[in-house]
């Protein structure tokens, strides 16, 4: 039977020299509001990073997802914020709505892109660089025996790019940046005891 879900959207604040992000929570009875979760814009050398969180009641418990990738097998993950539209300054990325869950696409401005993307998306972190934005995307398309895969859209001012296929399968990942490359870690499907380190510049993308 098909499933129609609807998810949060978001909006903006800014207070200071900060700006925060609310965005509604993913909470069980389906509704939050939205001081009950929040969104940091943080600036560093060279770089900005958007990362995705909810369920955080003050800005001390924000984690900042950024800076060396280091993980092993037996750390607790984090949970993998998912939502639906992201507002950049090279437009605006939304999954679009489907009555059949995986038949959602995803749109920039309105617009198809290419090559598509489909099936059951979420919008999960962002990094804002300084001449482009990279985020990243969750796939599933029902497959028990793979039930998630990721993409990298990078934005650019007069175009965009987008990254092959990528994952081990899991919705357990950690997610990193630097100036020019991309970086997420997830457990191997096969031994999950060990780390599968995807990276991607943009142009090519190398599993370690």
């Amino acid at each position: 039977m098909r499933q129609h879900v609807q998810r949060p959207r978001s909006f903006w604040r800014t207070a200071g020299s900060v700006t925060e992000r609310s965005l509604p929570g993913l909470a069980a009875s389906g509704k939050a509001r939205a001081e009950d979760s929040c969104f940091l814009w943080r600036r560093v050398p060279d770089m900005r990073i958007l990362p995705f969180l909810y369920g955080c009641k003050a800005l001390a418990t924000l984690l900042l997802v950024c800076g060396p990738a280091h993980a092993s097998a037996d750390e607790n993950w984090p949970t993998t914020p998912k939502f639906i539209e992201l507002s950049t300054p090279y437009g605006t990325l939304t999954v679009s709505e489907s009555e059949y869950v995986y038949e959602a696409q995803l749109k920039l401005d309105g617009g198809q892109i290419d090559p598509p993307i489909s099936g059951m998306l979420s919008l999960n972190y962002s990094f804002e660089m300084p001449d482009r934005q990279a985020t990243l995307i969750s796939i599933s398309s029902g497959n028990n025996a793979c039930p998630i895969m990721y993409r990298w859209m990078v934005m650019r001012a007069d175009s965009y790019s987008i990254s092959p296929a990528f994952g081990s399968c899991s919705e357990q990942i950690r997610v990193s940046a630097d100036a020019k490359t991309l970086t997420l870690q997830t457990p191997n499907q096969e031994s999950p005891e060990k780390i599968d380190t995807y990276v991607y510049d943009g142009k090519n993308l190398q599993v370690r």
